[in-house]
């Protein structure tokens, strides 16, 4: 979605005439896949982070407007809502120094950002939700200034026809509606981009499913929304009923929602596309002059913009991304499943344990997704995202045997799946220093069984015990979480709680 849009209503041969343009698109993706049009590998891997702006009191600003002009960079850019901002690291070659190099970059860039932001009195906050945002401030008004957005909007609560339903029960229950899509800015993320063949799409788009309950469980951070504690991380239900383009009686009939974890293992990139045309209805059917069938008869690279912009609407947590670069075109993965932080060493500990996982796991001779049901996959995600850290999921047994078994995530982690990760690191030839360094911290987190989440859960509870009202205690919790991100040593060496009196 981050193209820039304009804003104006559509009509009935817009929808026809998009709808047209999608079906040359695919059809120009397909040719471009059985001519072998693609660039050839480049171990390329993008980072993407999105943050909120929060004061000295903890609570959300919005004014990501001001905050930009201050930092003016083209590496940092808005967000949903006004309280956020994205930074967006250039693409980097897999090998070497790159984590420590990424860390550098990131440390740096955020430290800027956040010196900018106090000139404006407020700063930057790397969280999965902020635990103190209130319902009252994801509501229209609060998104930021950009057509693209308010257009988004309209068109998804147009599609529903009716307020967005918010129903989560975790730790508490939350119920609430929304008149918009604005609650879906509470999540922040990072994405994880990584530049594969067509060949290898497929194999590494499964490994990134079937780890995705394992990066959550690991990486949770988002236990609170609008004041309660529900899951250990909430985006996930959040994001997916916030953008739910279904009422109730589509729900009911098993239609997809927009934001969707996907009902099969895939054999080609080409599977993915192809069903986002095919279950979802175009959100903002804006038409390009490009004929791609044309380019591609010319000996061109078509931009395939109607495409690019309609999957862009369809919110999977390993999403495929079709690009051109210097004419030529290439296929990502986009891996969104990590909330964002706590802190740059955390972020490039989740990054390490991702690539690395995956590049092992898509190069076994007998994949994990040949063993392990989609549906199993799907329900693990599920586990995670409620349950973090202590999640238990299912995971092939080791050997020959087959069949599964239902093994705490930490172990699965500690036994099996940190040292394939550290394998795949090897194979992308990344500095043994590095590699020990950023899976330590993982398996640290393991040891311990401390995460972001269980860190902001346990401490808002001391605040409680101490006598601090809800509202005050989440204050007083994301003050805390702010003040040890900025000092930066991981989350698992946080201590849990408050230094000195409670005031």
């Amino acid at each position: 979605m981050g193209e820039k849009v304009v804003a104006g209503g559509f009509d009935l041969s817009d929808r026809q005439r998009y709808r047209r343009k999608l079906q040359q698109c695919l059809a120009g993706l397909e040719r471009l896949l059985a001519e072998k049009r693609f660039d050839r590998p480049k171990n390329l891997m993008g980072l993407e982070i999105e943050l909120n702006l929060a004061g000295a009191d903890g609570m959300p600003r919005m004014m990501n407007a001001e905050v930009l002009e201050r930092i003016a960079s083209p590496d940092f850019q808005t967000e949903l809502g006004m309280f956020n901002l994205e930074v967006n690291i250039v693409p980097h070659r897999l090998g070497g120094r790159v984590l420590d190099q990424l860390a550098e970059e990131l440390r740096t860039g955020l430290g800027y950002a956040h010196r900018k932001a106090q000139e404006a009195g407020t700063g930057i906050v790397m969280i999965g939700i902020l635990p103190t945002l209130r319902q009252h401030d994801l509501v229209t008004a609060n998104l930021s200034d950009v057509d693209r957005y308010m257009l988004l909007n309209d068109q998804i609560v147009a599609a529903r026809g009716e307020d967005f339903s918010l129903d989560i029960s975790g730790v508490e229950h939350l119920t609430c509606t929304s008149a918009s899509i604005a609650p879906e800015a509470a999540c922040t993320s990072v994405q994880l981009h990584l530049q594969v063949t067509p060949g290898r799409f497929a194999d590494v788009w499964n490994a990134a499913q079937a780890v995705a309950a394992v990066q959550v469980a690991i990486g949770a951070n988002s236990p609170f929304l609008f004041g309660k504690e529900v899951w250990r991380e909430s985006r996930p239900p959040l994001f997916q009923q916030s953008t739910d383009t279904r009422p109730p009686e589509l729900q009911a009939q098993g239609v997809r929602p927009r934001t969707w974890f996907g009902e099969r293992w895939i054999t080609s990139a080409f599977d993915l596309f192809e069903e986002n045309l095919r279950y979802y209805p175009p959100l903002l059917p804006i038409c390009d002059d490009e004929d791609p069938l044309r380019v591609l008869d010319d000996g061109g690279t078509p931009r395939l913009q109607e495409l690019v912009l309609h999957n862009g609407t369809v919110y999977r947590w390993n999403r495929p991304v079709y690009g051109v670069v210097d004419g030529v075109a290439h296929l990502r993965v986009e891996n969104r499943v990590l909330p964002a932080g706590p802190t740059v060493t955390d972020v490039m500990a989740n990054v390490a344990f991702y690539y690395g996982l995956v590049r092992a796991l898509a190069e076994e001779s007998r994949p994990v997704w040949t063993r392990l049901p989609f549906t199993t996959a799907a329900e693990n995600f599920d586990t995670a995202c409620r349950h973090g850290i202590d999640a238990e999921l299912l995971w092939p047994r080791p050997g020959r045997g087959g069949g599964l078994t239902t093994v705490p995530a930490v172990k699965l982690i500690r036994d099996e799946l940190l040292p394939l990760a550290a394998a795949g690191l090897d194979a992308w030839h990344i500095e043994p220093a590095d590699r020990d360094l950023y899976l330590g911290v993982i398996e640290e987190r393991c040891r311990r069984r401390v995460n972001g989440a269980s860190w902001q859960a346990e401490t808002y509870h001391r605040a409680l015990e101490a006598g601090l009202e809800r509202d005050a205690a989440l204050a007083a919790t994301t003050r805390r979480y702010v003040e040890l991100m900025h000092e930066g040593e991981p989350v698992h060496t946080w201590p849990v709680g408050f230094p000195g009196p409670q005031s």
